[in-house]
């Protein structure tokens, strides 16, 4: 199951912090880390604050895009502070961690980590299947990133160690990854706008809360093949009229 679980680090400005991660991960028996379009080299500075764990900074995977970090995935989960203009599914370090376990029996699961700065932006959170929210004490909530990633896989151990000790038989529906996600939000994208349900020059947020909409709704991979089915359909209905108005 934690082999099926990768940490992705999204634009990390210094090169220490991707050590330390690196140990919070092992630490927790995960060994899986993506690096995305990263602002910063792996040095020996890196190395120094992985003490033990350079061979997971070492074997890391670095891609330029979080598409391509996530693509095969199954579940996506963002790291993220509240946010009172961005309402997505919500949950804490320990429910997250239940729930990466569980699906990591199924399919590949994806943990992002945003900027040290700034987090994920909203679109990359839009992409994310849910966020994780460590309720840190309100007064003085500042964590680094080792110290978010140390917290998260900490209670994705737990869970580990919880779901071994009992050998849970739950079956776990069959979830669609990243890639046909974003594919079907395109397709959707296309065909309202064809039918001038989104205006192309004033888009608004329309796609943000479909996004939302299906995100909550989460289909499973054979609804979201009738929904592609659906949106095929009506594309051809488009084109029987254009061709008979011609």
């Amino acid at each position: 199951m934690l082999d099926k679980i990768r940490v992705v680090l999204i634009g990390t400005s210094h090169p220490g912090n991707i050590g330390s991660a690196a140990r919070a991960m092992k630490v927790m028996g995960l060994t899986n880390l993506v690096l995305v379009d990263p602002a910063c080299e792996i040095d020996s500075h890196t190395i120094a604050l992985a003490a033990g764990a350079a061979d997971v900074v070492k074997n890391a995977k670095i891609v330029k895009t979080l598409d391509e970090a996530v693509a095969d995935c199954g579940l996506v989960v963002g790291s993220s502070a509240r946010s009172r203009t961005l309402e997505w599914p919500q949950l804490d370090p320990r429910e997250n961690g239940i729930k990466v376990i569980a699906e990591s029996e199924q399919h590949p699961v994806a943990i992002l980590f945003g900027r040290e700065r700034t987090g994920l932006t909203n679109e990359e959170l839009q992409k994310c299947h849910c966020h994780v929210y460590i309720p840190a004490n309100p007064e003085y909530s500042s964590l680094n990133l080792a110290m978010a990633v140390q917290t998260v896989t900490y209670e994705v151990r737990m869970a580990y160690l919880d779901a071994t000790k009992h050998q849970s038989t739950a079956v776990v529906d069959e979830y669609p990854r990243a890639d046909e996600l974003e594919r079907f939000y395109q397709h959707l994208e296309k065909v309202t706008s064809q039918t001038r349900f989104i205006n192309k020059n004033h888009p608004g947020m329309v796609m943000v809360k479909l996004r939302r909409m299906f995100t909550r709704a989460r289909p499973e991979q054979q609804e979201l093949n009738i929904l592609r089915g659906i949106l095929s359909s009506v594309e051809k209905t488009i084109e029987t009229l254009e061709k008979n108005n011609k």
